[in-house]
């Protein structure tokens, strides 16, 4: 545990799970995207639906969308600058079964029509947890150099992702493995501890079997 723990994040006010946990869940679901969202349909279930508007949930998810974080002093007027953005935006509620009670849902399109559902909690302390993606079970923090691969449900190509990342020298973290179904589609979700070469991020989209790899790190521009 570091002072930061402790103290909690540097942020726009006034709460650390329902503002600067709920900015870091739209910039995540943008940075899975890979662009800046021109659609964005917003969940908000349990506490975020309940407390949200006075904690200015709404508008941290929006300001993550928009590319800030936490301590940017913009978030409060997001709603306004998404619209001059061009990014139109639907807020609502409702209940998520067996949810966190901080948790959001977000269905993000971009001006390519490529569509992203991503669930996420804010767990409290500014940090967060990816719950699913387009229905997909996950669960990782976005915290260390992440891939999240989907693939065919088939052998070999594990294997043949992690001999990859051995080659170039990439330590793995932690390996989560999802599938839908037996020979139905999977995702690997990994998490490095260094970041990853684009050319091997490019490398690992080409193995056969693999339908999308997906790079994420936050500290990234």
């Amino acid at each position: 545990m570091t002072i930061f723990d402790i103290m909690g994040p540097v942020m726009v006010g006034p709460s650390s799970s329902h503002t600067a946990g709920a900015v870091r869940i739209g910039r995540m679901a943008r940075k899975l995207l890979g662009s800046q969202p021109a659609r964005a349909d917003i969940l908000l279930h349990g506490s975020f639906a309940a407390t949200g508007a006075g904690h200015g949930t709404d508008r941290a998810i929006v300001a993550g969308l928009l590319g800030m974080a936490p301590d940017n002093g913009d978030i409060p007027g997001s709603l306004w600058l998404a619209e001059g953005a061009g990014m139109a935006v639907t807020i609502r509620t409702g209940n998520i079964p067996n949810a966190h009670p901080n948790t959001a849902v977000l269905t993000v399109t971009n001006t390519e029509e490529r569509t992203l559902t991503v669930s996420a909690s804010s767990l409290g302390g500014g940090r967060i947890r990816v719950n699913a993606i387009d229905g997909m079970e996950a669960a990782f923090s976005g915290e260390l150099p992440t891939l999240i691969i989907r693939n065919e449900d088939r052998p070999g190509i594990l294997s043949e992702v992690t001999r990859m990342l051995s080659e170039q020298a990439a330590n793995i973290a932690a390996v989560q493995l999802y599938r839908d179904r037996r020979g139905g589609l999977a995702v690997m979700v990994i998490e490095c501890d260094e970041p990853l070469a684009p050319s091997l991020r490019a490398a690992l989209s080409q193995v056969d079997g693999v339908v999308r790899c997906t790079y994420l790190n936050m500290e990234e521009a």
